[in-house]
């Protein structure tokens, strides 16, 4: 058009032609772009911008920058094309050195899925924890079960895992992420208490898990021992320190009313069902705002994430992030 006027056949194409043309200017036998960044841009063919992208970005004076920081080094210098960000974007994902170097993804790659037990005991979450100091017995794992629904924990020490050890547990007392929340109950309680006798942690076990038991919980709004019995313990604080409901024992009322709560009990659930999704539907509405998605298909190459034991220790800080590709 700048050359010999020539417009398109449609009205609206060829108003939005004389619009963009006016940006742009013919100086000899070469195309610029009048920029705000720099009064004249170069236009660029496909090759040249490839060219000019690749010794940007890997040349002698090139730095392996984000894609926006790349693209506004090609404006100073004073290059343009129609496709320039997304050029310098594409470039660098395809670029070796961008993979192999660049940072580990702590965005969750897809949205949180939510497990929920339709009644108490129907499902159970089982981890081990461990190894522990030597206690009495050689104990040193510690297998740990927890109802979904009521929360109830079940946990037994071991000298060792085996089969055999699981099975019997499983049969005894009856997948993962509940019981490692679990987990960190536990371990957090025996660090509180054991201080230097860590041999002794079998023993502060049973303790440990009744406490748990009496303490409601934050999702079903209930304590795992009202939820699995119908009614509340009583804690040994008020033995000593009388309770009101102490002081007003009466074996026969309270017989009666032990009754009632176990009829009682099936409604009790429920509530505590419906206080259960509710947390974990607001639980995964905060999760999926931050995933990132990621899917893979037969035959593509994948980076491996390098720990610090598959990091080859001569490159120090200089040792890529990534390895492969596979």
């Amino acid at each position: 058009y700048l050359k010999d006027r020539t417009l398109p056949e449609g009205k609206d194409e060829a108003r939005k032609m004389r619009m963009r043309s006016a940006k742009f200017i013919i100086i000899g036998d070469e195309l610029f772009k009048r920029g705000i960044s720099t009064p004249l841009l170069k236009c660029l063919t496909a090759s040249q911008a490839a060219y000019v992208i690749k010794e940007i970005h890997q040349g002698i004076c090139g730095m392996h920058s984000g894609a926006r920081s790349m693209a506004t080094r090609v404006l100073r210098v004073g290059y343009y094309w129609p496709t320039l960000k997304w050029n310098c974007q594409s470039h660098i994902q395809k670029s070796k050195e961008f993979q192999q170097f660049g940072n580990a993804h702590r965005q969750p790659p897809e949205a949180l899925h939510r497990m929920m037990s339709a009644w108490p005991f129907s499902q159970w979450g089982m981890d081990i924890l461990g190894p522990f100091p030597p206690a009495k017995g050689q104990l040193k794992f510690l297998l740990v079960a927890i109802d979904y629904f009521t929360k109830w924990i079940e946990a037994c020490p071991l000298t060792k895992i085996t089969t055999e050890n699981m099975q019997k547990f499983t049969w005894k007392n009856i997948t993962n992420g509940q019981a490692e929340a679990a987990n960190k109950v536990i371990l957090r309680e025996l660090k509180k208490r054991l201080e230097d006798a860590k041999g002794q942690w079998p023993d502060e076990l049973s303790s440990i898990l009744w406490a748990y038991h009496c303490t409601p919980q934050s999702a079903t709004q209930e304590t795992p021992y009202r939820l699995t019995y119908g009614t509340d313990a009583m804690i040994p604080v008020e033995v000593r320190e009388t309770s009101h409901r102490r002081q007003i024992f009466n074996s026969e009322q309270n017989a009666q009313e032990l009754a009632a709560d176990l009829d009682l009990v099936d409604e009790l659930r429920d509530e505590a069902q419906i206080h259960e999704e509710a947390c974990k539907l607001r639980a995964s509405r905060r999760y999926n705002t931050r995933v990132r998605p990621r899917s893979f298909r037969v035959g593509d190459l994948v980076w491996r994430l390098l720990g610090e034991a598959r990091k080859d220790t001569s490159d120090g800080k200089l040792a890529p992030t990534w390895g492969g590709p596979f």
